[in-house]
């Protein structure tokens, strides 16, 4: 047996016991058998959601959580109504539970196990040592031969080890590896050792949150209550001066649960009304439940906020391009289509017109403005067709471009042409023998459409046979 309800701990069924000598004892009693791995899920779903309470929490073993309440308690009323909430949200939820407060990390581990009530609190008017005296030893997260061993010498109760020192309490044991893993163990409950916390989701670093007396469960609600978050979240990062990249919207349900919504934004902002909009088509995805009683606005990325003036007029601007009304504009369109939808094109040192460029997620770093927002050469099409369509040359010079080609089973007869513009294979990135040059011609039909057409190959190369025409791009 891994565990046992209160019904079957009174007729004497706990952990360790075999499940023959359970059935002997209660013939009717019910087994399930265990999943280690959806019980962590569970217990690491458990603790994001314990958020709602501090941002700082943690999975404690395979049965327990560990909270991080400095300073949140004054928010709920104190230590003893935050752990009564806590209770509360978890019976609700179908949990039962035993708590412990303390000063200490084991302090508060021992008042949750042995303490005397289900809620157990260290008060501000008591010692650490006066909480955990009168605690079985157990309290202090030993090993069973050390906690045998003690029963041994008649040392039951944690405050029977205040007065021990090390030597004398290395005399009752084997080794002083097991003496000094006692005594390290009773330090750190009193608080002469730290024991670090490493919480399941680093905390952010601002936030707001606002909580109801009665669960709201409409999207206006949800709407009216982000901007009273929102004007907070942007007071704090304001005395900061700074604003933040990414923000979190985390709905807390009536029912132990939670649901949240995100986005990131291509530079850091700070303004109220943008956030809003930004939030606008997403809060229909936080699904309410049974009612919402805690909402939570978290930013998270922060950086410094570049406060330029406005320019009255564009030709006043210092540069081509508005970087902020761009990065709205980027923000509202991601917001709308998703994350990486807006892209821009990244110039790359490259003669081959196919890796002249990428397009690139547009993140509003230094890198995305200017250089790759400069207008394409005047020379060559701005956009290229996915792959070069081969076309059917009717006539031609040899060192010349098409009199006549079909392209998409129409003949077009060539008025005017531009060219060559003659681009060799990068010999440093492919080693193919067979890859030939190009000569690109930019050529108008009779009806005045523009092409960006090529031959592949060179006549007389030894590569690869006569050369073949391509049409790349359209002209605007």
């Amino acid at each position: 047996m891994a565990a046992a309800n209160a019904s079957a701990t009174r007729l004497g069924i706990g952990p360790g016991l075999r499940f023959a000598d359970a059935k002997s004892r209660a013939p009717d009693v019910q087994a399930e058998p265990i999943d280690r791995g959806a019980d962590a899920a569970a217990l690491e779903a458990l603790g994001l959601w314990s958020t709602r309470w501090t941002p700082l929490s943690a999975v404690d073993g395979i049965d327990a959580l560990r909270l991080d309440i400095t300073g949140c308690a004054r928010f709920f009323g104190g230590e003893g109504a935050l752990l009564n909430d806590i209770g509360e949200r978890m019976a609700e939820g179908g949990l039962s539970c035993r708590l412990g407060a303390g000063p200490t990390p084991g302090a508060a581990w021992a008042l949750a196990r042995y303490g005397d009530n289900r809620v157990n609190v260290c008060r501000s008017d008591q010692s650490v040592e006066e909480a955990l005296k009168d605690l079985p030893v157990t309290g202090l997260r030993l090993t069973e031969n050390a906690e045998r061993l003690l029963r041994r010498f008649g040392l039951t109760r944690i405050g029977q080890l205040y007065s021990i020192d090390r030597t004398a309490l290395a005399r009752r044991f084997a080794s002083k590896e097991a003496a000094n893993a006692v005594r390290f163990r009773l330090d750190q409950a009193l608080g002469l050792y730290a024991e670090p916390l490493v919480p399941l989701r680093p905390p952010p670093d601002y936030a707001a949150r606002r909580s109801f007396v009665e669960p709201i469960s409409s999207s206006e609600g949800i709407t009216a209550a982000l901007e009273g978050l929102a004007e907070t979240l942007c007071a704090h990062l304001e005395q900061d001066g700074r604003g933040a990249r990414d923000f979190t919207l985390t709905a807390f349900r009536s029912n132990s649960s939670a649901s949240f919504v995100s986005l990131s934004t291509a530079r850091p902002v700070r303004d109220v009304g943008h956030i809003l909009r930004l939030f606008r088509d997403r809060i229909e995805k936080i699904d309410p439940g049974f009612g919402i009683d805690l909402l939570a606005l978290t930013a998270a990325r922060p950086d410094t906020l570049e406060t330029d003036a406005r320019p009255l007029s564009a030709d006043l601007a210092p540069g081509p391009v508005d970087r902020v009304a761009l990065s709205a504009l980027a923000d509202r369109l991601t917001a709308r289509l998703g994350e990486g939808a807006v892209r821009i094109p990244r110039a790359i040192a490259s003669h081959d017109p196919t890796r002249a460029e990428v397009l690139a997620v547009f993140e509003g770093q230094e890198e995305d403005w200017d250089e790759t927002l400069l207008a394409p050469r005047s020379d060559r099409p701005a956009r290229l067709l996915d792959r070069p369509e081969a076309v059917d040359v009717l006539a031609e010079v040899p060192d010349g471009p098409p009199v006549r080609f079909i392209w998409r089973r129409v003949p077009r007869r060539v008025k005017r042409a531009d060219g060559p513009e003659r681009i060799a294979p990068e010999w440093w990135r492919t080693f193919n023998s067979e890859a030939r040059a190009r000569d690109y011609y930019r050529v108008e039909d009779e009806e005045g459409r523009r092409y960006w057409v090529f031959r592949e190959g060179l006549y007389q190369d030894g590569r690869g046979g006569n050369p073949r025409w391509f049409v790349h791009a359209l002209f605007a």
